[in-house]
């Protein structure tokens, strides 16, 4: 269980406004996306080992925005649904608790791609990617039957994905020995190839 808690909780102004809370996480996940290595990922994404069932890189693109943009809309209607003056204390509390989850586990997302790509970080990329999919499986029970169950329900293709997710984290670290440096400094190779040949 957890609680409301206003330092780690986004502004109430955030969840109140529709917009808002669509965009800031599809602004922020490409904005992480855009910082990290922007040239280098999809390169290094192709000369991992992987396990199978990955997907090509262009997919991760599409498919980031649409739950980003589900998951900023199901945080607006629980927000606005459960927070009412109108409901029991209960759902209020729910509410405001899903709120900081929410933050939290926004903050877990946007923290994978910089673990994994920027940082070489595989292991705590995968342990970062298994919270992400603890909370967020929590944050769907809290708000899908405490607040309001469209809410709950709109979390479901992003718990899926997370947990696709998670397998694939997992998959590449352990079939590159929990390294990726190799991957990197083959990517990096490519891309100064590529800028000679310009």
């Amino acid at each position: 269980m957890t609680t409301y808690i206003p330092q780690l909780t986004l502004p109430e102004s955030i969840f109140s406004s529709l917009p808002v809370s669509i965009l800031l996480p599809i602004t922020l996940g490409s904005a992480v996306g855009w910082s990290t290595r922007p040239k280098q990922v999809p390169r290094t994404y192709l000369s991992l080992r992987q396990p199978p069932l990955r997907p090509p890189p262009q997919v991760f693109g599409p498919v980031w925005t649409i739950l980003y943009g589900l998951m900023g809309y199901a945080s607006h209607r629980a927000y606005q649904l459960g927070t009412s003056p109108l409901n029991l204390p209960g759902t209020i509390s729910a509410a405001r608790q899903g709120n900081t989850l929410y933050t939290i586990q926004l903050g877990l997302n946007l923290l994978w791609m910089p673990l994994f790509f920027g940082w070489n970080r595989p292991i705590l990329a995968t342990v970062d990617v298994l919270a992400l999919l603890g909370v967020n499986g929590y944050l769907a029970w809290l708000w899908g039957t405490k607040v309001d169950a469209t809410s709950g329900w709109l979390l479901a293709p992003y718990i899926a994905w997370l947990g696709f997710a998670s397998y694939l984290s997992a998959g590449t670290g352990y079939l590159n020995s929990w390294d990726l440096s190799r991957a990197y400094k083959s990517a990096d190779e490519e891309t100064k190839k590529g800028k000679k040949s310009t």
